[in-house]
């Protein structure tokens, strides 16, 4: 299959999952293509991932920039329980996103399969789509379990 037929495919199935990042990435990618700009795509397929990283980090930094988090407040996370359980809780969540990162590297067409998981869950169950990221690291999670069942019965 052509790949602006897949984009415009990814472009529908974003739409339709109310995921604006693949929409948008999507769109962004197919002008590239149409504008005959492909010798950049290889660029883009090297760096983007360090780049989105780099400004997901800087948005979520933000509030210490803007001192909208008080000193108290992140004293206050190594105090309480609900502050340690946040504190496990984003070390879990980076540690299957760096998962997801690699499963993505190794098998970048697995990202069809995480969009449309993302619309049933959206869907189905009332979710809200947090991104491929992540969707790819439970996924990575749930690989290796699958595997290590199937080789421990086989």
């Amino acid at each position: 299959m052509n790949g602006n037929v897949i984009l415009v495919i990814l472009i529908i199935v974003g739409l339709i999952g109310r995921s604006h990042i693949i929409t948008t990435a999507s769109c962004i990618l197919l002008v590239v293509k149409l504008v005959h700009l492909e010798r950049y795509l290889p660029g883009i397929e090297r760096r983007g991932l360090e780049l989105g990283l780099l400004f997901l980090t800087m948005a979520v930094l933000v509030p210490f920039a803007s001192e909208k988090i008080s000193w108290k407040e992140v004293t206050g996370v190594f105090t309480s329980w609900p502050g340690l359980l946040a504190l496990a809780g984003g070390a879990l969540a980076t540690y299957m996103n760096g998962k997801g990162l690699d499963l993505l590297k190794i098998d970048p067409q697995m990202i069809v399969g995480l969009v449309i998981g993302s619309i049933i869950g959206i869907v189905f169950f009332r979710g809200i789509p947090v991104g491929p990221l992540m969707a790819a690291g439970i996924t990575a999670v749930l690989l290796k379990v699958f595997t290590y069942i199937a080789n421990r019965l086989g």
